[in-house]
């Protein structure tokens, strides 16, 4: 557990520099300069979401040391600046706006949890900055330009995900028929219980288009701290798959607060958790679903090849030291790894760190990433990629890729 801070926490890292979209002029690999490129970000490393801010801060340090060590960008060595946002959106844009009005950033990352992005997003805009981004899929809403996705569910995750997982949960032996959604009023949860604007497909429509019915539908503030009345609906409705659409600890509160009724649903999805503390939770979680771009599985680090076990192993080291409470190089990280390859691919493509430049370098080029293969981004889907996004399961302890079946590393049970 990271130590509560009174301040904004803020801590210097070398690490690999990206992109924006302002005209601000830097000098290429071939001029002389050669201060660091300088790199803003805030991440929740205290709050709600500290347990989730944590894995992108350790890889974004790994990243940026392997960066440098292979000599940088454009011949200069990368810093990040990483402020703590405490988990608190309201928090967001003024630390961005002191990251670029009063730091004199070259560049910025996105932070951790889609309110905190969009927020981040509307004073990247202003100031015509890139912003590369780990975590938002509310595509509708991220229509900036110049922000470019790390974890990507194509335009409309509100209906690719339900239908992800209701045809993964078919093949079961005895397929659910009854589920209980607990949804949290946040940014992409809610988007994929519900839809958004003229669009409300979501889990709720799609269920019961397919015939499931829906013994709960309870939706909560992100502030939620009791749990108990939820999780006393639920044990009474007795659904045979609950689906927390949630972020962070949201469905290890959730269970937690069951088992106080002596209650364990028979099959779990948590849609966005720290994948650590669920996984701690023991018998309570095995089976439990959840949605994954990579997970260090052999079969899946075998298919990326390269670095990707080195990068893997590396992560584990670092992650224990930082006491990171799940030290594993999963979809988190792969996303976090997603974002630091498109802001480098974009500072490769415009050959300086002019922001226009290298947002339009993106546009044309597109980025190379080690987790997700190449990349293209077009405007007109606000630059979201195909998906290449699965469903996880906890088995035997650890998370593993069940489905779709051409990816999966086990079967689904």
């Amino acid at each position: 557990m990271l130590r509560r801070v009174l301040g904004v926490l803020a801590a210097t890292v070398m690490v690999a520099a990206g992109a924006a979209c302002s005209s601000k002029q830097e000098s290429s690999g071939g001029g002389t300069d050669q201060s660091p490129i300088v790199v803003g970000s805030t991440l929740s490393l205290t709050g709600a979401f500290a347990a989730t801010g944590l894995i992108h801060k350790v890889a974004g340090e790994q990243y940026v040391e392997r960066l440098n060590a292979a000599g940088g960008l454009l011949g200069r060595k990368v810093e990040w600046t990483v402020l703590d946002d405490q988990s608190d959106t309201a928090k967001v844009g003024p630390l961005y706006e002191q990251l670029i009005a009063q730091n004199k950033v070259d560049l910025i990352m996105g932070p951790y949890a889609t309110p905190n992005i969009l927020a981040a997003m509307a004073v990247a805009e202003r100031h015509g900055y890139v912003l590369p981004q780990h975590t938002a899929v509310l595509a509708p809403q991220l229509s900036y330009p110049c922000q470019f996705p790390a974890w990507s569910i194509g335009p409309t995750p509100n209906q690719f995900i339900p239908n992800l997982l209701f045809d993964a949960v078919a093949t079961l032996p005895t397929p659910p028929k009854k589920i209980a959604v607990l949804t949290s009023q946040s940014g992409s949860a809610a988007f994929v219980t519900d839809g958004l604007g003229d669009d409300k497909t979501g889990v709720l429509s799609i269920a019961k288009e397919r015939g499931l019915d829906v013994v709960v539908d309870r939706h909560y503030p992100p502030t939620t701290s009791d749990w108990a009345g939820m999780a006393a609906e639920v044990r009474d409705a007795k659904p045979d798959l609950v689906i927390s659409n949630s972020l962070g600890v949201d469905t290890v509160n959730a269970l937690n607060a069951m088992k106080q009724l002596g209650y364990t649903p028979p099959k779990v999805f948590s849609l966005f958790p720290a994948p650590g503390p669920l996984l701690g939770l023991g018998a309570a979680s095995e089976g439990a679903l959840s949605v994954s771009i990579f997970e260090p599985n052999k079969p899946l680090v075998d298919k990326v090849g390269g670095d990707a076990q080195a990068i893997v192993d590396e992560f584990k080291t670092k992650a224990t030291t930082a006491k990171v409470a799940f030290p594993v190089f999963e979809t988190q990280a792969a996303a976090s790894w997603n974002a630091w390859d498109i802001l480098a691919s974009g500072v490769k493509a415009a050959g300086s760190v002019d922001n226009k430049a290298i947002c339009d370098g993106l546009h044309s080029k597109g980025a190379d990433t080690t987790f997700s293969g190449h990349l293209s981004f077009d405007p007109k889907v606000n630059n979201f990629w195909p998906t290449t996004l699965g469903i996880k399961q906890i088995q035997n302890g650890e998370w593993v890729m069940v489905w779709p079946q051409d990816r999966a590393a086990a079967p689904i049970k």
